[in-house]
């Protein structure tokens, strides 16, 4: 079966596949690699949880002409949250070791203690300025995590796109 001529359902569930397959990895590198997630990969793997939520409604939904648009659109908007918070962290990594942000309070204490940190975009604006433990490289086939991310967040994305150009056909695909 030639992945460019798959309807928009199988297309959607590939992609919500590779969402599972990502995120699959991302538990495995986390409990047997011993590779701890920072707080921007915590927040890059819920946005592969939403994109991989949005593939599979989308997919099993499978409407027709201006219907596939929203599920391509929420998709899009989605990778490109993605890309930013990749984006974010691989600029972190970047930083000489005296320009890296100080770490701050694990994930989990601020999300616990939220009202005293602003609510919730306050611990997401805490989060994205970033802290000493993301800065830290940890490499996966000689690329860095966060890379490795933002490349899926623009295949995924471009996958989508490709997805949402299906000709309808007779027949519900």
């Amino acid at each position: 079966m030639n992945p460019l001529r798959w309807s928009y359902r199988v297309s959607f569930l590939a992609g919500f596949l590779v969402c599972a397959g990502l995120i699959g990895f991302a538990l495995y590198a986390q409990y047997v690699m011993m590779m701890d997630p920072c707080p921007l990969c915590i927040l890059q793997r819920v946005a592969f949880i939403a994109l991989g939520l949005v593939f599979l409604v989308g997919g099993l939904h499978a409407p027709r002409n201006w219907g596939r648009w929203v599920y391509v659109g929420l998709l899009v908007l989605v990778a490109l949250v993605g890309v930013g918070i990749a984006s974010r962290h691989l600029w972190i990594q970047s930083l000489p070791p005296d320009q890296v942000p100080s770490c701050g309070a694990p994930l989990g204490y601020m999300l616990e203690t939220r009202a005293s940190n602003g609510g919730l975009i306050g611990v997401l604006a805490k989060v994205l300025t970033g802290s000493g433990e993301c800065a830290r490289v940890q490499s996966i086939l000689g690329l860095p995590m966060p890379l490795w991310s933002l490349i899926w967040f623009v295949l995924l994305g471009l996958w989508s796109l490709r997805a949402g150009w299906r000709r309808s056909t007779g027949t519900r695909t």
